[in-house]
């Protein structure tokens, strides 16, 4: 894991245009700006989480997710 510290205003940069600024920092928490091309898919942590979650219960009882 790459470990960098950044002030508000200040931006680090991901291969493949992605660019993720410090919005603001505020009772030790972080606000983030994230800018990425659109084919890239930005999510929180907890809803993949969740959401594969779902697929995985989906493939064993094949209810969920269907359309």
């Amino acid at each position: 894991m790459l470990v960098l510290t950044r002030k508000c205003g200040e931006e680090i940069e991901i291969g493949g245009g992605i660019q993720i600024k410090v919005l603001d920092t505020s009772g030790g928490r972080v606000r983030l700006g994230i800018t990425a091309p659109r084919d890239i898919k930005v999510h929180r942590s907890e809803v993949v989480l969740t959401v594969d979650a779902a697929s995985s219960m989906g493939a064993v009882s094949g209810s969920v997710g269907k359309r």
